[in-house]
């Protein structure tokens, strides 16, 4: 399963559709993102996606977390977003 990586400039919609699917697909997503913009968007996101699996009867939780990532060769801080079946 891959990470859906979102940026401040993500579409909402179109990310929540990336998760509902992932979701679909695998029973379960994960979502990273890198700054309060991404964070922003991505959680966004999540909660579009949840409505959309609660019209399929499909309850999910978020668990949130950090996680260490490399970018260009600088570590940095990621909040990545597990939704899982409630």
């Amino acid at each position: 399963m891959n990470i859906i990586k979102v940026s401040s400039t993500s579409r909402t919609a179109a990310v929540a559709g990336a998760i509902a699917g992932t979701f679909r697909d695998n029973g379960r997503a994960e979502v990273q993102a890198i700054g309060a913009g991404a964070v922003n968007q991505a959680l966004k996101a999540a909660v579009i996606a949840g409505g959309y699996l609660a019209e399929e009867g499909k309850m999910v939780v978020l668990i949130p977390s950090f996680v260490e990532v490399d970018v260009n060769g600088e570590e940095r801080t990621a909040v990545r977003m597990s939704i899982e079946l409630a």
